[in-house]
């Protein structure tokens, strides 16, 4: 799939603060851009799980999951196509807390996401861990809805939000990085939103 410049954005926002180069404030709405149809997901079927470069490959059903500690964020998001959304709640439980079960290889340096869809995106190991990376089933108190990814979706708010999977079901470890969907296809393979990381070759 070809992919071309054409992330021109809007008027700057009045705060730049909290707002990463080319980006403007979607203000009360969030954008749905999907490149596959909504996930079917039957939560009776439905498993979390962690594996390849692991000492313990480990999942979760619907319920387990829902068991374990729960964790939240507050913060901001960011979409590759120039929007922000500013003050969200999402809630779920850290990554890490999957990790810690599964037990990354030391040789372990990055992640694969797979979603029911079979859309994946890779992603450096450190940047889902330390309490940079959620799944989660919850946004603002309500249910994720399905065109955001629930009802689960990864959550990796400090980079584009292509790399926050939605309807996520597996996180795979690996000893290389290996490029996903979007990736194979022109995107950045980190996406950091700071530093405008949208496309191969930028910084």
């Amino acid at each position: 799939m070809p992919i071309t410049r054409g992330f021109t954005g809007r008027p700057r926002d009045e705060r730049p603060d909290r707002l990463p180069p080319g980006q403007y404030d979607a203000g009360d709405q969030w954008p749905v851009l999907t490149a596959e149809p909504d996930g079917d997901v039957d939560l009776t079927r439905w498993r979390m799980s962690v594996d390849g470069a692991v000492t313990t490959p480990s999942s979760w059903t619907w319920d387990e999951l829902h068991a374990l500690p729960g964790s939240s964020y507050d913060g901001d998001i960011h979409c590759v196509t120039t929007w922000s959304k500013f003050g969200m709640h999402f809630e779920g439980v850290s990554v890490d807390l999957l990790l810690d079960a599964a037990g990354p290889t030391s040789e372990a340096t990055h992640v694969m996401a797979h979603s029911t869809t079979g859309y994946t995106t890779n992603l450096p190991l450190d940047d889902v861990r330390g309490g940079k990376a959620w799944v989660v089933w919850e946004v603002d108190g309500a249910p994720l809805p399905v065109p955001h990814g629930g009802p689960v979706r990864l959550l990796v708010p400090h980079l584009y939000f292509w790399k926050s999977a939605k309807w996520v079901t597996r996180l795979e470890l690996m000893t290389r990085d290996r490029p996903g969907f979007w990736e194979q296809n022109g995107y950045h393979d980190r996406g950091d939103p700071w530093l405008e990381q949208r496309y191969q070759g930028d910084p």
